[in-house]
């Protein structure tokens, strides 16, 4: 079979990535506790503007908490792009990172599941989204023994592509892109018994018409039909971000009961609502989740 060849690099491609690369590179010479900081003011001050973030974190939050008080909606607008800041630096800070989550206590219902788990071979599946920095609770279940693989979506820049997944294996692998491409070894990943992280919270116009803050939100049942399928866990987890801006909570919810598809992916998006109403500011309010 021929391997699809890789996407020739735009100008603009190149211009971007180049720019990413020279932040990137001052990020990394400061010390850590700066570091973070410092990365989500540049994001939430300059990038976040520029990008109209703003603009659609307000439209968002005004289509489904139409009554959020004016201040909370202007420091939602700085907070939200700050924590994006802190999660991306964070990514690519790699050991400095990891290391960090090796201290932190798995808590909730779901964690004996997940050592059960782990005794049997049985497989799970992880569901999350992008709220806290969901890398801390990668980074912790690795730090544990656990074998966690994760689904993600290539970026259209092949340049920024290489290095975003360069950065997401230093803290697991294996990684496995959407599409035919990655399919067949995730399904192999599974049946071994493999751990497999999927983001449930964005925009999917194939998927099934379910709730999210009470809005209609598109949402792919895939997570739960590859659970059903190969009688895998179902699990919610998520890394919330402490109030010190630098250290997490890792949150392992109880399994969420097998039934059917639409049922299972409502569960996980009640959860994950659940949490982001008790942390405004750590969903990416940035995303068209509803449209």
């Amino acid at each position: 079979m021929t391997a699809t060849p890789e996407p020739t690099p735009s100008r603009s491609d190149r211009l971007t990535d180049a720019a990413f690369r020279v932040l990137l590179g001052v990020a990394r010479a400061l010390p850590y506790r700066i570091r973070i900081p410092v990365a989500g003011w540049i994001v939430s001050r300059i990038a976040a503007p520029l990008a109209g973030w703003n603009k659609r974190i307000r439209e968002n939050l005004a289509h489904v908490c139409p009554d959020l008080p004016t201040a909370e909606i202007e420091r939602l607008v700085r907070a939200v792009p700050d924590n994006v800041g802190r999660s991306m630096i964070e990514m690519y800070s790699g050991e400095e990172f990891a290391d960090r989550q090796r201290e932190v206590t798995l808590r909730g219902e779901g964690v004996e599941a997940l050592a059960e788990a782990k005794r049997t071979g049985r497989p799970v599946i992880l569901v999350t989204g992008h709220f806290g920095n969901y890398n801390a609770a990668r980074a912790a279940l690795v730090a544990r023994g656990y074998q966690f693989g994760g689904l993600y979506r290539p970026m259209k820049n092949p340049l920024f592509n290489a290095h975003y997944v360069d950065a997401m294996q230093r803290i697991s692998s294996p990684l496995f892109p959407r599409g035919k491409q990655g399919m067949g070894a995730m399904l192999r990943f599974i049946k071994s018994g493999g751990m497999l992280g999927i983001l449930l919270d964005q925009h999917m116009g194939h998927g099934a018409p379910l709730r999210f803050f009470g809005r209609t939100a598109h949402t792919a049942t895939s997570a739960a039909d590859l659970a059903l399928k190969y009688d895998a866990a179902m699990i919610p987890v998520y890394g919330i971000r402490k109030p010190d801006g630098l250290n997490f909570d890792v949150i392992v919810e109880a399994p969420i009961p097998p039934s059917d598809p639409m049922t299972m992916t409502q569960a996980a998006n009640d959860s994950l609502e659940r949490l982001t109403r008790q942390h405004m500011d750590q969903w990416f309010w940035i995303h068209r989740r509803w449209k």
